[in-house]
């Protein structure tokens, strides 16, 4: 039996909906803005978090007067087939990514409800033990790059490990600096971007030099050019990827066959697909670690409860919320997290239930 086989028949009842907006200012620079999907159906809830990026349309959505046509009793299969048919955008989004964001959203909050009214967590159904999830922090670090932030965290925790961005500031000196603390574990090259905030443009001086300082740091997102794959060729045991992982299917397109991979669960939209790719992974030896998208509600618990049934022990980058702000509260959980899913439901962490 597949992990989708194991979830796909689960009834949910569904009577209505809701959606809640939520905002904070993080550490890269910018005010995140996501949406809350709530489902409701026998007297319970379901919650899941809309992580597209674009402000805009999570105002959109609040406003929407269309009705959409979730009302009555399907299975998590049938309700995933319902939302084929159904624009879940008032107008067309910014980015094509965003429609995969929205979908797990509801997704998400349906296998929340249809758990929560059977009484059961998601753990009991796929039967699988949660375990201590291991985090790591993502912390961009200035312009002028600075390891300040760094050190900060650290001081407070000396066994917390991060994921950086490098860019073209990055000189020699710098990268030095930042190797000496020990605790990187993913350099995060950004090179499948385009037109975000957080686009590198391939610079292959850069790469050199994070890929001489950084020797058993996993290296993520490369841009493959003429210039940059001499040198991340004796490299490609360590390259993982992120951007470009979607489904089961981007696996053979990949460059050289994978030991680790980002997985991002709201980049795959519909349950299946992601549970799809679990499995495939698991049978081919791939290693999985969990990566986040700034959520700032239930979603940042959900990934972290998948973090805890299928790669608990690698560098996730599902931190709790509170390492994202500008500046990080003393006293935040510590890697790494303890098991905390609720009795019923797709929930982790205080307040689950």
């Amino acid at each position: 039996m597949t992990t989708w086989e194991r979830i796909a028949g689960l009834p949910v009842r569904i009577e209505g909906y809701g959606f809640q907006r939520l905002a904070q200012e993080v550490s890269s620079g910018f005010q995140r803005v996501t949406t809350v999907v709530r489902l409701f159906g026998d007297g319970e809830e379901g919650v899941g978090e809309d992580v597209t990026y674009t402000a805009e349309e999570h105002d959109a959505l609040q406003v929407w007067g269309v009705r959409l046509p979730f009302n009555g009793r399907h299975t998590l299969e049938s309700f995933s087939t319902l939302l084929d048919g159904v624009d879940l955008f008032p107008s067309p989004p910014a980015l094509a990514a965003s429609r995969a964001y929205r979908r797990w959203a509801f997704e998400s909050a349906a296998l929340d409800l249809a758990l929560r009214q059977q009484g059961r967590p998601l753990h009991e159904l796929l039967k699988r033990t949660p375990r201590p999830v291991r985090f790591v922090v993502s912390r961009r670090v200035g312009d002028p790059p600075a390891a300040d932030a760094l050190r900060s965290l650290l001081a407070a925790d000396p066994a917390l490990r991060f994921k950086v961005d490098p860019t073209s500031a990055w000189d020699d000196a710098f990268c030095a600096e930042l190797a000496a603390l020990a605790a990187v574990e993913v350099v995060d090259l950004k090179g499948a971007y385009e037109g975000t905030p957080v686009d590198q443009a391939p610079d292959p001086a850069l790469y050199a030099r994070v890929l001489a300082a950084f020797p058993e740091a996993w290296v993520e997102d490369p841009a493959l050019t003429s210039a940059t794959l001499p040198l991340l060729e004796p490299h490609a045991a360590r390259i993982t990827w992120d951007a470009a992982i979607h489904s089961v299917a981007d696996l053979d397109e990949l460059r050289w066959p994978p030991r680790a991979l980002n997985v991002k669960p709201s980049r795959f939209g519909p349950l299946r697909a992601l549970f799809d790719f679990y499995d495939r992974c698991e049978r081919d030896g791939i290693a999985l670690y969990g990566g986040g998208q700034f959520e700032l509600g239930p979603g940042r618990g959900q990934i972290q409860y998948l973090a805890s049934l299928f790669h608990p022990d690698s560098g996730n980058d599902v931190a709790p919320v509170g390492y994202n702000a500008p500046e990080p509260a003393a006293g935040l959980p510590q890697s790494p997290l303890a098991p905390a899913p609720a009795e019923a439901g797709f929930r982790w962490g205080p307040g689950a239930g």
